[in-house]
Parts: structure tokens; sequence; C-alpha cells
């Protein structure tokens, strides 16, 4: 038998451990969401001056690695009076959440809790493009949102036949993992690319009276 006065301790104390832990994530939010967003404004693409090639290569992929996992490299190659450009690609990431607060790819609150709250994804493109006095470094971040036949784990109408699509067959059903139906383009991230592009011009000494007003 439950007492009532039982029952009423048990709930009011899992209410006020979870109305804390409430109040405990919204005060540290701030922390978790990662550096400040940027506030000046960088030019995308970024030029930077002329430099041994190997060290700017190597200062980029250091930037890139700190959010994203290197697919495919192509260095900038020299042919004659010929430059071809490079490029650096990297396999999607999954946005960062409020219980990653070491991964930074999230930039600001709203990023970080619509990864939280929604399966996205993250993948970059950087193209080096050699240039008079120097190169052009591009940062493209192309955002993605998982499409889903239905919320995750929900069991309303799971049952019912669906109209939207053809019948699916599973091969292998066991591990109960769902059929993705792919993912819906977001546009770009221009907050991390921001960020990515300020961590390669402090890297690389981009003079200060090179860059375009403000």
């Amino acid at each position: 038998m439950v007492f009532p006065g039982r029952f009423l301790n048990f709930s009011g104390t899992f209410m006020s451990r979870f109305a804390a832990l409430m109040i405990l994530l919204l005060a540290v939010s701030g922390c978790l969401s990662g550096p400040p967003i940027v506030a000046v404004v960088q030019p995308n693409p970024l030029p930077i001056p002329a430099g041994d090639t190997d060290f700017v290569w190597e200062q980029l992929i250091d930037v890139v690695d700190d959010d994203f996992r290197i697919q495919h490299e192509e260095r900038v190659q020299q042919f004659g009076d010929f430059a071809v450009q490079g490029r650096i690609d990297t396999f999607p990431e999954t946005g960062a959440t409020y219980l990653e607060p070491w991964r930074k790819d999230s930039v600001g609150r709203f990023e970080r809790t619509e990864s939280t709250l929604q399966t996205i994804r993250r993948r970059a493109v950087l193209r080096v493009i050699p240039n008079e006095g120097g190169f052009l470094i591009d940062v493209a971040v192309y955002k993605e949102l998982e499409d889903l036949p239905q919320p995750e784990h929900a069991t309303a109408s799971a049952a019912t036949l669906r109209f939207d699509s053809s019948l699916r067959r599973l091969s292998d059903p066991v591990g109960g993992q769902p059929v993705s139906e792919g993912w819906i383009p977001l546009g770009r991230d221009v907050q991390l690319e921001q960020r990515m592009l300020a961590k390669i011009r402090s890297r690389l000494a981009y003079p200060v009276a090179a860059a375009p007003p403000y």
C-alpha cells in the first residue's frame, strides 16, 4: 500500500531535483555554448599574405581539426607560373549538444539548443585559392537536418500504414535502427565560418592594414 504522504514526498523531491537540474543547465548554458560569437565580420574569402605554403597548410589543417574530421585534402600545387588551388573536405559531424561542453562547433545558444533537440550535422569545405601576394581562404560550412519518417522512439500511429511513401522492407531489422530518409539542407552556418576565419587570421598574422574597412 502506498501512503499519500510518502507519494507526495517522493513526487515533491523528484520535482525539486528536476527544477534544480534545469536551473543549473540554464545557469551554465553560457559556458557550454562556447566562446562568444566573433563581433568583427571577417571577409570570406579571407586574403592572407604570402608565406611558406607548408606552414599555411598545416595551420589550416589544425583549425579545421578543432571541429571536424578531415576526409580529403589536396594541397596547393605549383606548376611553373601556374598554381592549382587546394581543397579540404571534412566528414559530416553531428552538432554539439549541451551535454558535450568540450565541443565548440555549435556556435551560440540557439545553435547548441537546436543541436540538442534535433539531429543536426555539419560539414566544412575549405578552398585555398592562390592570389597575387598570397592566398584567398574560402570557408564554407554546410548545415543539415536529419529527415525521419516520424520522431524517433515515437509510438503514436506506429502501426498505421503510411500513404506518403511506399512500403519499406528491412533485411536486418535487429537493433531498432530508424530508416533515414536523408538530410534536409539548412544552408550555411555563417557563425561557425566566422569563428574559423578568425582563427585562421590570428594564426597566419593577417596584417590589419590590409584588412577591408568594417
